[in-house]
């Protein structure tokens, strides 16, 4: 049964560098059969997500055919599908790269329990992240609930080189049945969007890999800085790719890791980033309750308030703070937010609006193209105050003061807010045409007042956090 096939179940891992299980699979030199399968737990995803993984499926299909193989799709429950394939196709072995949200771990652990009971090879690979969240230990054996003492322990440790993608596949002697992807259709929830959003995207390993080709070599000096700054293209983008595994994290530590040694200077925040990714995933997996409840339970009682009429307007880009406002524009035009940006936006929904970080967490995994289950939990959770946070008081940031820092010559605030322009440009006048029809918007209305005095909702904040504590 040496030449039984393999099957290959992609999900969060559309490459072939990089790809452990993909290396090991040929080494065998056995048939190799690449599949996805449309299961809930991936039906769950919100509209950009689940559109962007579309796009990324369809590249990475012809990827596929350029090493000799094809990409098999189906729709249904992990298991049974599997087991059909196995069925058909007389596969002796499944393998993937593993997941660590929830979901993705108990679907996971069914599967590879029912098919080994089958008899079936049932393996799983890392290959996600730098580092298992289990192999990373602090000095008394626990897990790293602060991320400088996180990072510290891994800027030393030896990363596994990232592995060349072979040039060929075996095939099968047949190919099953594939579904076909437009049949899927997932991107009909983004509806007008996806056509507004599609020019901002690079999809698939090639894009992802002149992504960080190009960073490094023209802007990796001033990302300390630059990376702070929304108007300026200072980061690598490279968060859209690693969401659907189109490059792999050690890929980009040793192209980083390289760059530092030979002297850019931001190469070593640049490395901290990735490793703040893997800090998330890190406690997803020790605290899975991270991506739904309170991470510090204490915060049970905070008086927050559920979705609300302040929310929504803050959901459309109305909330008349420009620097707030901006960056939810961003998101319907580009797919993505910059990360101070998605600071201020959720210390203002949870601070100054008192609206619950799930609201907003529900809302970003609805409508970012580079949503991760692990980052968006702990971001939330970290602007809110519930979270992993080693600051001792209730952090609360400024908006108006910090759009004039960052912002300084209100050059993002121009580009995406049409109002605050008398010739408003491309992207400023795409939100609107991006966003649902259903809200009625017109750029020639006069920018919104603001929703709540900043001082005000400051005050508010603090009185309720001062009430907890008392």
């Amino acid at each position: 049964m040496t030449d039984a096939p393999l099957i290959l179940w992609l999900r969060r891992d559309l490459r072939l560098s990089d790809a452990p299980m993909v290396q090991a699979a040929v080494a065998l030199g056995r048939p190799l059969i690449p599949v996805f399968v449309l299961d809930p737990e991936t039906e769950t995803l919100g509209a950009a997500p689940k559109w962007r993984l579309g796009l990324g499926i369809e590249a990475f299909a012809k990827v596929l055919q350029g090493v000799g193989s094809k990409l098999t799709l189906r729709r249904g429950a992990a298991l049974p599908v599997l087991q059909g394939l196995i069925s058909q196709t007389g596969a002796t072995g499944v393998w993937w790269h593993r997941l660590y949200d929830p979901a993705s771990v108990a679907r996971d652990t069914g599967v590879k329990s029912a098919l080994k009971a089958q008899g079936i090879d049932a393996r799983s690979f890392s290959g996600h992240l730098l580092f298992e969240p289990w192999e990373v230990e602090t000095g008394s054996g626990g897990f790293y609930r602060v991320y400088t003492p996180f990072w510290k322990a891994l800027r030393d440790r030896t990363v596994t080189d990232a592995l060349t993608a072979p040039k060929r596949l075996v095939a099968p002697a047949t190919w099953p049945q594939s579904d076909a992807l437009q049949d899927w259709q997932l991107g009909h929830a983004m509806q007008r969007g996806a056509v507004i959003v599609a020019p901002h995207l690079r999809v698939g390993e090639a894009a992802a890999h002149a992504r960080l080709t190009d960073f490094l070599a023209t802007r990796v000096d001033a990302y300390a800085e630059a990376r702070d700054l929304p108007a300026v293209d200072g980061t690598s983008g490279l968060s859209e790719n690693l969401a659907y595994g189109e490059i792999g994290p050690r890929t980009i530590w040793h192209a980083g890791w390289r760059a530092m040694h030979e002297g850019a200077k931001g190469a070593e925040t640049f490395l901290k980033e990735l490793v703040w990714r893997e800090f998330a995933y890190h406690l997803m997996h020790h605290t899975p309750q991270i991506t739904a409840a309170n991470w510090k339970p204490e915060w049970d009682s905070f008086p927050w308030r559920e979705d609300n009429e302040d929310a929504e307007y803050w959901r459309r880009g109305l909330t008349g703070e420009p620097f707030v406002d901006a960056a939810m524009r961003e998101m319907y035009v580009t797919g993505r937010m910059h990360n101070r940006a998605r600071m201020i936006v959720a210390s203002y929904l949870t601070k100054h609006l008192m609206t619950h970080w799930k609201v907003g967490l529900d809302w970003f995994a609805d409508c970012l193209v580079d949503w991760d289950p692990a980052a968006n939990a702990m971001g939330w959770q970290w602007a809110a105050g519930s979270g992993p946070d080693a600051a001792p008081f209730f952090r609360i940031f400024n908006p108006a003061t910090q759009v004039e820092k960052f912002d300084p010559k209100a050059d993002y605030r121009h580009r995406f807010i049409a109002e605050m322009s008398r010739t408003p440009g491309p992207e400023a006048l795409s939100y609107f045409q991006a966003v649902p029809k259903s809200w009625a918007l017109d750029p020639k209305r006069p920018y919104p007042k603001p929703l709540v005095d900043l001082a005000t909702g400051r005050a508010r904040a603090l009185a309720a956090y001062g009430a907890r504590h008392s």
